[in-house]
Formats: structure tokens, sequence, C-alpha cells
């Protein structure tokens, strides 16, 4: 039995997770943003979770840039654990092998485990939300880059530079991301033709706005379009097999129809990529996991290293 855990920038997930990626003992507590009261939480998940199961090895999926020794360069929302070396304060309370793993990384890693890449040596998988973060796996391994940042998709700038502002506002973070993109741009723009208007963060029902609100109703267009300007820009990079989308808004069919059917216009205006449709241009697909993608990815990174050390010994 192996110890998953999902550092989320609300709550910290964690259960027990067995051979075959099912996860059991499903529980969470709040996330705490104080360095010193997080890792004594994650060092009371450890230890109450090795009273009740033999623990093999421990898997933990977290938000923000992690190097190879499992050092927190950044950590999402949580500024407090920013450049804390994660691993190295937990294997002080327990011997066995730890993996700390970048939550859209894990995500990625788990569709090859028990998901829809199974069997597939090369994918990417894009994780939609707050930001846009993703994996990329060739021939089976997850590319991690120089420093663990490589994944970022939501950092690329797709539109022309205003001079004006920061850069980033053109970046798939903030024009394709559900939260930091779609509802953020209607929030804005609504904020300023009415001071007294509620904020709406959840984008169900600015979807459902958009027959009667013409504002919903570009917002909607250009979000689509800029999410295909950027799954096209990574097809191109790095010639996948297959592109899984992930993130909750991916388990609706109508989303997943139109960003399908968006991409196909924007392909046909790009007459190099046109030209390698049902050639070489990978297709769009839901990925299969959904809230336990992070811990079951991350645990099955830490059931591969045992394994191949088990191998090498």
């Amino acid at each position: 039995m192996y110890l998953g855990i999902d550092i989320g920038g609300t709550t910290i997930k964690y259960g027990f997770i067995d051979d075959k990626g099912q996860v059991y003992c499903k529980q969470s507590i709040k996330t705490i943003d104080n360095r010193h009261q997080f890792l004594v939480n994650l060092q009371t998940i450890i230890e109450e979770s090795q009273r009740q199961e033999p623990i093999e090895g421990i898997g933990i999926s977290a938000p923000g840039i992690i190097d190879q020794h499992g050092t927190m360069i950044t950590a999402g929302a949580i500024k407090s654990i920013y450049g804390v070396r994660l691993k190295q304060e937990l294997q002080k309370i327990t011997k066995v092998p730890i993996v700390i793993e970048n939550d859209a990384n894990a995500a990625a890693i788990a569709e090859q485990w028990i998901g829809h890449a199974q069997g597939i040596p090369n994918y990417i998988c894009m994780v939609l939300g707050t930001g846009i973060g993703g994996g990329i796996i060739y021939q089976n391994e997850l590319i991690k880059g120089a420093h663990g940042m490589a994944g970022e998709f939501g950092w690329m700038v797709i539109k022309e530079i205003n001079e004006s502002v920061d850069i980033e506002a053109m970046s798939l973070n903030q024009r394709a991301a559900v939260i930091g993109g779609l509802c953020s741009r209607y929030n804005e723009i609504m904020l300023k033709k009415d001071s007294k208007f509620e904020p709406i963060w959840d984008a169900k029902e600015i979807f459902a706005k958009e027959e009667d609100d013409d504002i919903a109703h570009d917002l909607i267009h250009s979000f689509y379009e800029d999410l295909s300007v950027g799954i096209l820009n990574l097809i191109s990079c790095f010639d996948p097999e297959l592109v899984l989308i992930g993130g909750g808004i991916s388990a609706n069919t109508l989303f997943l129809e139109r960003l399908s059917s968006t991409i196909s216009k924007m392909t046909e205006r790009h007459q190099s990529i046109h030209y390698l449709v049902g050639k070489t241009i990978a297709p769009i697909k839901a990925a299969k996991l959904m809230n336990d993608a992070g811990m079951v990815g991350a645990v099955y990174q830490v059931k591969k290293l045992i394994l191949n050390e088990a191998t090498i010994n």
C-alpha cells in the first residue's frame, strides 16, 4: 500500500492507494499557509497513516515548481513554503521512499497508469483550472526540464503584446484558463460597468449567460480560440500522439465538442498544420482521472522508483 497526498491551496487530500491505483480511506484537512504548521500537519498525516497501514512509499503532488531534490522553488498560493526542502524535511520522519511531483505533472502521469494514455508513450496532458498547467510525456517518461518547470503551459504568450501592461496579460493563463482567464476577464469588464457587480467565479454561470449576454458571448468565443491556439502550439512543438484535457471543465461533453470544433476551424486557417491533419496532428480527448489524479500520479512515480531500485539491486 502507498500513501498519496495532494497538496492544494485550500485543502490537503490524502489516502491509501494500492498497486492498481485504487484510492481508499480518503480524507482532507485545511491547508495552513504557515511553514511550521504546514510541516507539522504533513508529519501528522504521515505518522497516523503509517500506524494504520504498512506504507511502501509516499507520493505527494503539489502546486508550483519542484526541483529534482524535492525542493519547493515555488508552491502556487502557499507562499510560506517557497524554498522549503520538502522531501528532505519529510525524510527526517520516515525512511520510506518519497516522490514530490508538480500537481499537473502528476495528473498527466496518472493517465499513463490507469487513465486514457495507457499504452501511449508520447502524449500531452493540459489541466485547466485557475491557471493552465500540464505534463509532457515522451517515450513513457515525464519531461521535467532543467529545473522542474516544464509543463507551465499557461505562461505562453499567445496574443499581440500590449506595451502598456505586463505581457503576462497576453498569456494562456490570463486568456484561456477557466478562473484566471474566462472568469477574471468577465468580472473585470463587468466591474468597470458597475462597481457593485458581484464577481462570478463559477464558469458555468458565464456559459449560462452566453445567449443573452453579449459580453459573455464574446469572451467565450475568445476563450475557445485562445485555448485552441495554445493547444496547436503545443502540438507543433512536441508532436504528441494524443492531447488530454483535464480539470473539472473537461467532464463537460459540450465543452470538448466545442473545443474540438474550434481547433478544427483554426487548423483550416493554418496551411502547414492543415496539411498534416489526419497524418500527424494529435486528437483531443478528455482525461479520465479527475479529483484524485494528483495523488494517483504521484504514487505511480514512487511506485516506479521502488521497482527500479529493486531491479538494480
